[in-house]
């Protein structure tokens, strides 16, 4: 087995697109990392609806505006942010790259954006918090021990963090054919450092496959908002929102913004791309709470049309994990470059000078 080349110390000219990542993504990254950062939930048609839903778009191209002045800056929860793009929540992001959360932190910080660390991460969130001035946020899955949950939200707020992204769409794991067949396990010193301690629950009883073991029977509920609402001042995110009830539900329990995703189709296939769920969730929402989209974006030209349809900013996250693979920091940076330059240029030829300009008519309908 050949060994594989290192990260890149500079960005080559192939690399135009944030595409053209990902093939140095996957010169850098074994058959089963790959499997993990790249794969789906089983057919992982949602995963590439994700994607070609935004193809189905077309936006209205305006002449002749006054783009005098014009920028991409917003403020979410306090903070102001030099473009809608954060860094979604990825697991175990040493394996990706050495230097890990780290790496995409300081991209974040150093292109004026924000960051969600997930808890699943390969570093503590603290020694990432330390790294960084970016906006961090951080991604909470609600454990089945509660008290050990609440230990995690204290240590979030003490190191630092703006908000917290509670992922709300994943009570289980989906099925993940690809790493399966490529026999994932996470490799020596990779690991979720910020759940050690974690009592595992207890396992499940003979002929119980999902219905009837302890990880459902204790799997978070609106109750759990509720609670979590209770113990923080932070904003809290509900991550995973696809319905309009759902959506409606979640502010009356207490969230302080909604995420659009489908879990980029690693939970359950044929969900629909999230781009195609957004303007159901917008009505539903109407302007209550800020509303973020994440899932298949790929080109400047799809933040520009989730912002379109109602999101105020989107989350990325394969394309900034194989610019990480591929060239650690510099990568992820040059990522966030690429799409912002994109929404730029977008907004500029659709005659959107800023991003309050930009609303349901810069689609296209005919």
């Amino acid at each position: 087995m050949s060994e594989r080349p290192p990260p890149l110390h500079r960005i080559p000219p192939a690399i135009a697109a944030v595409e053209d990542y990902r093939p140095f993504a996957r010169e850098r990254l074994g058959e089963a990392a790959w499997a993990y950062f790249d794969g789906a939930a089983a057919d992982e048609t949602t995963a590439a609806d994700n994607r070609a839903a935004f193809g189905r778009l077309r936006l209205a191209g305006r002449v002749l505006a006054d783009l005098a002045g014009g920028d991409t800056a917003l403020t979410l929860f306090g903070q102001t942010l030099a473009h809608p793009i954060v860094l979604a929540p990825v697991a175990y992001q040493t394996l990706a790259h050495p230097d890990g959360e780290r790496a995409s932190a300081l991209a974040a910080a150093a292109m004026g954006g924000a960051m969600v660390v997930s808890t699943q991460a390969g570093l503590t969130l603290e020694e990432i918090a330390a790294a960084t001035p970016a906006p961090l946020w951080f991604q909470l899955y609600i454990q089945t021990d509660r008290a050990f949950t609440r230990r995690l939200v204290g240590r979030a707020e003490a190191a630092g963090y703006r908000a917290l992204v509670v992922t709300v769409d994943a009570p289980v794991s989906g099925v993940r054919n690809r790493e399966q067949r490529a026999g994932f396990a996470l490799p020596p010193g990779v690991e979720a450092v910020n759940l050690r301690g974690l009592q595992a629950p207890p396992a499940a009883a003979a002929g119980r496959i999902a219905f009837g073991t302890p990880l459902l029977e204790q799997a978070p509920t609106w109750r759990d908002l509720d609670w979590l609402r209770s113990i923080t001042t932070l904003p809290i995110l509900a991550k995973g929102i696809l319905c309009a009830d759902d959506a409606t539900r979640a502010i009356a329990h207490g969230v302080d913004g909604v995420i659009v995703s489908n879990h980029g189709g690693r939970t359950l296939d044929t969900l629909p791309a999230t781009i195609d769920a957004l303007p159901a969730v917008a009505a539903a929402v109407g302007g209550r709470v800020p509303l973020l989209l994440d899932g298949g974006i790929r080109r400047g030209t799809d933040v520009l049309k989730a912002l379109a349809l109602g999101a105020s900013a989107v989350l990325i996250g394969r394309p900034y994990v194989y610019g990480l693979a591929a060239a650690g920091a510099s990568g992820v940076a040059h990522v966030l470059q690429i799409l912002r330059t994109e929404l730029e240029l977008a907004m500029a030829l659709t005659g959107r000078r800023r991003l309050a300009d930009v609303d349901a008519t810069t689609i296209w309908r005919g």
